[in-house]
């Protein structure tokens, strides 16, 4: 029951992950339909209800569009794990400035980039040009792509496939 379903708008964008039991609800509650059943049944003492992995809203949810956090996590995923001065891989980065803040660099998408500790160390409060470091990639803003958003649970949910590709 905890497994995660994707939840679309009524035009089919996909808006929002939940787990079974609340997609379910939904369903029950005749909020949501069921759009892809790729994982079988439930079973309950009277009936038999097919077990979603994707719904579709039956009304229109107005939102806006989706902005993507600045935080070590976000910065980490944007990054690949990847320490973006000396390409080593890692679950142990830091998070460096490219223009340090003492220097007048700010906290945003363009200027923080993952680093291993000892690139970080070395770097230091200076610029990469003052130490003889580059940059793998230049830093920007992630997309907000619903390929983006949700396509880190596509390891485990493959169905999600055609509805996370044209968004």
């Amino acid at each position: 029951m905890d497994r995660l379903v994707l939840v679309l708008n009524a035009n089919y964008e996909p808006i929002n992950v939940c787990n079974t039991r609340r997609a379910i609800g939904m369903i029950l509650a005749e909020r949501a339909s069921l759009v892809k059943n790729g994982r079988g049944v439930i079973h309950t003492i009277s009936r038999v209800y097919p077990r979603p992995s994707v719904i579709r809203l039956d009304k229109m949810v107005s939102r806006p569009r989706p902005r993507i956090l600045l935080n070590r996590r976000e910065i980490f995923r944007r990054d690949n794990y990847t320490c973006q001065y000396c390409g080593k891989h890692s679950m142990t980065l830091t998070i460096d400035h490219v223009i340090p803040r003492h220097k007048g660099g700010e906290h945003i998408w363009t200027n923080v980039v993952a680093a291993c500790a000892g690139c970080n160390h070395r770097k230091g409060g200076k610029t990469a040009e003052e130490v003889g470091m580059r940059l793998l990639r230049v830093p920007k803003e992630p997309p907000a792509s619903a390929m983006y958003l949700f396509g880190h649970h596509m390891d485990e949910n493959q169905e999600w496939q055609e509805f996370l590709s044209g968004w």
